[in-house]
């Protein structure tokens, strides 16, 4: 099954994700659970939301998943704020981790866009109507 991993943004993504757990790793153990676990969860939920939205049936699922996960990356954005003013994360690692995270955002907005065209061509198209390509067997030839 090839069909999620396909998309750059699910790939940059999941790179975003093994970054942050990088750099949580030196993190007080005090915010084992708290804002590490936070940190984590909405890095993970990124692509994860990407893959789900591409396994659904149709694109306005797909639509509404990248939606989260690109609420999920606004989320992991703001917790790497605090955790830099908390002194947990250098500012140079803050900037790294924003730069690739406003890549990933682009990439979800592009896909977003791409998505969202598709579904409204779908949406415009004629109804199938079975019936109109059915022999009518009350003619004579």
């Amino acid at each position: 099954m090839r069909g999620y991993r396909g998309p750059v943004a699910w790939q940059k993504a999941l790179d975003l994700a093994d970054r942050v757990y990088d750099a949580t790793e030196t993190w007080p153990a005090s915010e084992r659970y708290g804002l590490c676990s936070q940190v984590r969860r909405s890095a993970a939920s990124v692509p994860s939301n990407i893959a789900e939205g591409q396994g659904r049936e149709s694109l306005g699922d797909f639509a509404r998943f990248l939606g989260i996960a690109y609420g999920s990356l606004c989320e992991l954005e703001t917790h790497l704020a605090l955790a830099e003013r908390r002194k947990f994360l250098d500012r140079k690692k803050l900037e790294d981790l924003n730069t690739d995270s406003d890549e990933v955002a682009r990439l979800i907005r592009g896909l977003l866009k791409n998505v969202r065209s598709r579904a409204a061509v779908r949406e415009s198209e004629p109804a199938y109507d079975a019936s109109a390509n059915q022999d009518n067997d009350d003619e004579t030839v």
